[in-house]
């Protein structure tokens, strides 16, 4: 304001300076500001305090003695405010999600990866450490709350740094949610239950088991657990399908909330591999001892070794006693299998055992080997780098003891794999593999009841199939 008055200001005198020359009358009319006339100028003085002070003056002792003003609106009725009714105002409860984000602070949606940690994710986030400490110490917290997997999802709210809550899901039926209280946190789990829905599919191989299983509607990971953990004792997957081969299978899909969120367990599951036969189904017993796929005579499928100790791309050299070595270019018995694959694949214990030896070994590179009893030892080598094992440990079937290099005399990343009875070599691809243990006596009674029902599933399944095919045009 005071700018635009001295902009005004200094172009009035501009102006007068203009014109000054040529209509000096008329621009001291149009722009001096300044009183002309001193006399004038006490006469509006009197004027003013003689005739509008005493009616201003007028107008507020009628104010003052009507205490209202009605004067000023004479149609507006008149209104005693101490007559009013209370006014009662009632509690209303406002929901957390429609409050504003103001009041409930940022959302922050975190996956976790590999070899993450809670104290790691916090100061990525920037979040208060000591918030962390005190979620930790509610009862039974730490292990639902450090326990992570990668590919997990923590949602956490919090109003610069100081969390607000935090909600992740520990299992497929369970969510945990922490909430800030008024002193520390409260905690709670929240049940979350699955809707099991059992499925068939079957299909038939013309190229490959992946696309009969995609053309079936089958998904990847269904066909690996088929493969490694029902049949993989009994059928090379890499080398023994044949067009033609079948299979038939009962399986679980899972859905929460009417949303299908992944396939379950295979439940039974037929396979018509080169024209036998192979049948198993899935058995819990109630009190959850035993848990594992058996033969429908509760045989179990599983061998005592794993017939290839990993997943491999093709087999670049067979058992062979009097093979040419490729390097040595001499006749030297190739004693073992060798299963090419890409460098870090994971290598496995073919069987229960102990460590005998981990180092370097000639040719062989870095060695594994292990002795499982009865006689029977496996070698592993060229390894590019040992698993956290030591020489005396005690190791499980499946547990990773290696990955696949070219250490030693190797033209290429592959895994030597030897198969050993007694001190004599044999063929890791036929040799007898010695069987799991078969269903106790105790549980018997109850896998006979339970399989039976499945493998009716299975037969019932497979025959509308059948029926259907025959019935189509």
């Amino acid at each position: 304001m005071r700018e635009s008055r001295q902009s005004a200001q200094l172009g009035f005198r501009k102006g007068f300076q203009a014109n000054s020359s040529s209509a000096a009358p008329i621009a001291r009319t149009a722009f001096d500001y300044k009183p002309q006339s001193t006399r004038s100028s006490n006469h509006a003085r009197w004027f003013v305090s003689g005739l509008v002070l005493p009616l201003i003056g007028g107008l507020i002792a009628y104010g003052v003695a009507t205490r209202d003003g009605s004067f000023l609106s004479p149609r507006q009725p008149t209104v005693n405010l101490n007559n009013l009714p209370p006014i009662e105002i009632a509690e209303v409860e406002i929901p957390v999600t429609a409050m504003p984000s103001s009041i409930l602070g940022d959302t922050v949606e975190y996956v976790v990866v590999r070899n993450d940690t809670m104290d790691r994710i916090f100061r990525q986030l920037k979040l208060n450490l000591t918030d962390l400490a005190r979620i930790r110490d509610l009862p039974s917290m730490k292990a639902q709350l450090d326990r992570l997997r990668e590919g997990d999802i923590i949602t956490l709210v919090h109003d610069e740094g100081l969390v607000q809550s935090l909600t992740r899901r520990i299992s497929e039926t369970a969510i945990l949610s922490v909430t800030r209280a008024n002193e520390g946190f409260n905690a709670e789990v929240i049940e979350t239950p699955l809707d099991i829905q059992e499925v068939h599919a079957e299909g038939t191989i013309e190229s490959s088991l992946f696309v009969a299983a995609r053309a079936a509607g089958v998904s990847p990971e269904l066909i690996l657990q088929m493969a490694n953990d029902i049949f993989g004792w009994d059928i090379d997957f890499a080398l023994d399908i044949q067009p033609g081969d079948k299979f038939n299978l009962v399986y679980e899909q899972k859905y929460r909330d009417g949303k299908f969120i992944g396939n379950g367990r295979i439940l039974a599951a037929d396979f018509m591999n080169n024209g036998t036969l192979h049948r198993a189904v899935w058995f819990k017993s109630k009190d959850g001892t035993v848990a594992d796929y058996f033969r429908p005579d509760g045989r179990s499928v599983r061998r005592a070794f794993l017939r290839a100790p990993l997943e491999f791309t093709r087999i670049s050299s067979n058992f062979n006693p009097a093979r040419r070595h490729p390097i040595l270019n001499k006749i030297r018995a190739h004693k073992g299998v060798d299963y090419a694959a890409a460098t870090g694949t994971a290598i496995k214990a073919a069987g229960d055992g102990k460590v005998a030896f981990v180092g370097n070994k000639g040719g062989y590179g870095r060695v594994v080997i292990l002795e499982h009893g009865g006689g029977v030892s496996t070698l592993y080598g060229h390894m590019s780098r040992f698993a956290s094992i030591r020489s005396g440990q005690r190791v499980r079937q499946g547990s990773v003891i290696g990955f696949v290099g070219s250490s030693g005399a190797a033209t290429g990343p592959h895994l030597h794999y030897e198969y050993l009875v007694n001190g004599v070599h044999k063929n890791p691809r036929t040799v007898l593999l010695p069987e799991a243990g078969p269903i106790p006596d105790s549980y018997r009674a109850e896998f006979v009841t339970h399989s039976g029902q499945l493998l009716a599933k299975l037969d019932r399944a497979g025959a509308a199939t059948v029926t259907t095919a025959s019935l189509a045009p």
